[in-house]
């Protein structure tokens, strides 16, 4: 059994990646429907660092209520130490992943243990260590709920439809945005696992990773727009979003569909116009999809792709390396 006490990263009040402090806390302990979990590995997410903004990017009608201080992080990799007595399917001992109780910001990731939710957890891939496993929830599991299977029936706060997957096979042409990132670099994978044809955009750094990757086709958005070049595309993925994400609309067949991962502004009247959807959602916890995503992983017919690694003391380095920018697949803190 672990010792009483632990070491985690905690905010005690909002601001830059100087407020993340390494406390000594309590080891948590699993309620009913939980797992204990010694972590191995954390995957660093955006929400991490909105978490630490205080989530000023989201409007104040959707912002999730948390009491500081707090232990941020969602992505674990790691073993079963406990298992509450009402808990199937897992022992201890097992090596596991997941996403922890998202979209809430309660998940306590970055942290040498934590109670996770059975149902958010996953076996971790045989073939896969827990750096490379911890990169894979958040980030998998968005692309996965955009492309393949929403598997849900929670509304989006952001739209009142429900998201809708587009059938992806041979035929069917994918512009990914922000390819080399986190979730671009999954849903690059997915959607030639499905048989799309996939139009990769990012920096030119990131060209050989994306062709490697399977991409047919990349665009170096510092050299030509996308909307100047591409015509009939069956759906953008947009991994950026923001305010220029509407110019994507230009390069869709009518019919077609943007899925923008984070917030848009677009124009009811434009996307009737041109025929075309614009449709998002929010990513959920679910073991259930992590371990087909697992399959996936453990065949190596989807990959991780680990931009850089940092010790779990040294979260702030890693929140420092993600304001850079330009992130290659994803950031990931180490556990000893």
């Amino acid at each position: 059994m672990p010792a009483h006490t632990m070491r985690a990263i905690r905010l005690h009040e909002h601001g830059g990646p100087e407020v993340l402090r390494y406390d000594e806390v309590p080891v948590p302990e699993p309620g009913p429907g939980e797992v204990l979990v010694r972590v191995r590995a954390v995957g660093v997410n955006p929400p991490d660092w909105y978490l630490r903004d205080g989530l000023t990017n989201m409007p104040p009608e959707v912002r999730p209520q948390f009491d500081l201080p707090v232990v941020p992080g969602t992505d674990v990799s790691g073993v079963v130490e406990a298992v509450a007595a009402d808990v199937t399917g897992f022992a201890v001992g097992d090596e596991v992943f997941g996403l922890l109780r998202f979209p809430g910001f309660d998940g306590g990731a970055y942290a040498e243990y934590v109670a996770a939710p059975a149902s958010d957890l996953a076996h971790k891939p045989a073939g896969l260590d827990h750096v490379h496993a911890a990169g894979a929830p958040m980030a998998g599991l968005t692309a996965w709920q955009f492309l393949i299977e929403l598997g849900h029936d929670h509304p989006s706060p952001f739209q009142a439809a429900r998201h809708r997957t587009v059938p992806l096979g041979a035929g069917t042409t994918v512009l990914v945005n922000g390819a080399a990132g986190g979730v671009g670099h999954f849903a690059l994978q997915l959607a030639k696992w499905k048989g799309a044809q996939v139009i990769a955009v990012a920096s030119g750094a990131h060209e050989a990773f994306l062709r490697e990757l399977g991409a047919d086709r990349f665009i170096d958005y510092t050299k030509a727009r996308a909307e100047d070049t591409v015509r009939d595309v069956d759906l953008v993925l947009d991994c950026v979003g923001g305010r220029g994400s509407r110019r994507f609309l230009r390069t869709l067949k009518r019919g077609g569909a943007l899925f923008p991962v984070f917030f848009g502004e677009y124009d009811d009247e434009e996307t009737a116009r041109l025929g075309v959807t614009v449709s998002g959602t929010q990513v959920r916890s679910s073991g259930a999809q992590l371990a087909e995503l697992g399959r996936l992983l453990d065949a190596g017919t989807v990959r991780v792709a680990v931009d850089s690694t940092f010790p779990l003391a040294d979260a702030r380095a890693a929140h420092e390396r993600a304001a850079r920018g330009h992130i290659q697949g994803k950031i990931v803190l180490t556990v000893a």
